[in-house]
């Protein structure tokens, strides 16, 4: 029997390489440790006939005009592996280097769009729901939103919302098969039904549907499924008198394509914010951020931001049934944090108008020498647009909303990532 339980889902992607074109689906090469909450839904676009002169007070037709689709990614035990794939296809550019037996990936914000149809890099995701009730695979996956949030004596935490074009594949079919109307068996056309076992083969078929008078549909039962190839799918007959053919109508899930079988995950150990320190008012000089005030203790929260605004849209010479481009529109990246006030240097800053620079370091466990897992971020210009002061559990406290801003030498971010994957959107 299917089981349900959410926390069988699995999602996978491709975060090691890039979609070579939009709507090309890419190889799945890892396995996420997301929510269990995070789902690729379709976004159907339907259209009545209200406007047009059916005869009809109401309307009677409803246009199929495609999907979209679109999910979210939460990671409440943030991995670098989860940042530097959220801000590589957000971003979009990265170059890596090795680092010991790993490697340090550096990622920066892609200049212009990518190519005709897309701004940033696009990805293939898939989905298992329970334990295989389907699964589904969706090209170009496009990062708009990603947020990664530093609070407390708490886990590092991350999340993404995606965009997708609506291109998909699953591995269910609906089949129509003609039979008598008592018929007892019934034979795919080609097919065999996915399952090694006579139990996993039975839960395969969803549901049989025969076509009765009036346009309404009997639902015999399925008794057994064979392992042949076309399989022979067992009902109980509907008790007909057998001098007539009438159309079942078979769901079910046939053998599984390659795709369908995921990948492993990646094994990272998560980042918790104690391992973090922010540094701000120093500068980037290229190769490392220099000087700066660290943020401890007084530190409550950090919050980052990124916006692509990105819109995926139907377009010529894509198919018809979902889009074909992703474009970006402005990209804005935002810091929000909280800090008990030991001092008026955020204060200042906003008094003066001051700009300055930001620097975030997580360091976890080592996984070669000298070289932790690391995620570690660096905005060269900063600016403040608000920093109001309030109480927070008895203390005087000060928020801040600061602007991400673009050096004309050093660009708006520097994000870099050292683990042991070899590569993201290569």
């Amino acid at each position: 029997m299917n089981n349900p339980r959410a926390n069988l889902n699995l999602l996978a992607v491709s975060a090691n390489a890039k979609e070579t074109a939009i709507n090309t689906a890419q190889t799945l090469d890892t396995s996420l440790l997301c929510g269990v909450d995070d789902y690729i839904n379709l976004e159907p676009r339907r259209e009545n006939n209200a406007s047009e002169m059916n005869g009809r007070e109401e309307p009677d037709t409803i246009y199929d005009l495609g999907s979209l689709a679109g999910g979210t990614l939460n990671f409440g035990k943030l991995q670098p592996q989860h940042a530097a794939f959220l801000l590589a296809f957000g971003l979009g550019s990265v170059a890596t280097a090795a680092a010991g037996a790993g490697y340090r990936h550096t990622i920066t914000p892609i200049a212009g769009d990518l190519d005709e149809a897309r701004s940033n890099p696009s990805f293939t995701a898939a989905q298992r729901l329970g334990n295989a009730i389907a699964k589904r695979r969706f090209c170009s996956g496009f990062v708009d939103t990603v947020s990664i949030t530093f609070s407390e004596d708490d886990w590092v935490k991350g999340s993404g919302t995606i965009k997708y074009t609506g291109k998909f594949d699953s591995t269910i079919v609906e089949e129509t098969v003609s039979a008598l109307n008592n018929a007892t068996s019934l034979v795919l056309a080609a097919n065999a039904v996915h399952g090694a076992t006579a139990e996993e083969r039975l839960a395969n078929v969803h549901v049989v549907r025969a076509a009765a008078a009036g346009g309404q549909y009997e639902f015999p039962v399925v008794s057994a499924v064979s392992a042949a190839t076309p399989a022979v799918i067992t009902i109980a007959a509907l008790g007909g008198d057998g001098l007539s053919n009438i159309d079942y109508k078979i769901l079910y899930v046939p053998t599984e394509p390659a795709w369908a079988t995921f990948p492993a995950r990646v094994t990272e150990t998560p980042l918790r914010v104690s391992q973090a320190c922010l540094y701000v008012g120093g500068a980037w000089d290229g190769s490392a951020f220099v000087g700066g005030k660290a943020l401890g203790p007084t530190l409550k929260s950090f919050e980052y931001s990124l916006q692509n605004n990105l819109q995926v849209g139907f377009t010529m010479c894509a198919g018809g049934t979902y889009g074909g481009k992703g474009l970006r529109g402005n990209r804005n990246q935002t810091i929000k944090l909280t800090r008990e006030l030991r001092d008026f240097l955020l204060q200042n800053y906003i008094t003066q108008n001051e700009t300055f620079g930001l620097h975030v370091l997580c360091e976890g466990a080592e996984f070669d020498t000298g070289h932790k897992y690391t995620l570690e971020m660096i905005f060269p210009l900063m600016g403040i647009l608000n920093s109001p002061i309030s109480s927070n559990n008895g203390r005087v406290a000060e928020a801040g909303d600061l602007q991400v801003l673009e050096d004309a030498t050093y660009g708006s971010v520097i994000a870099r990532v050292k683990n042991m994957v070899s590569a993201y959107a290569a």
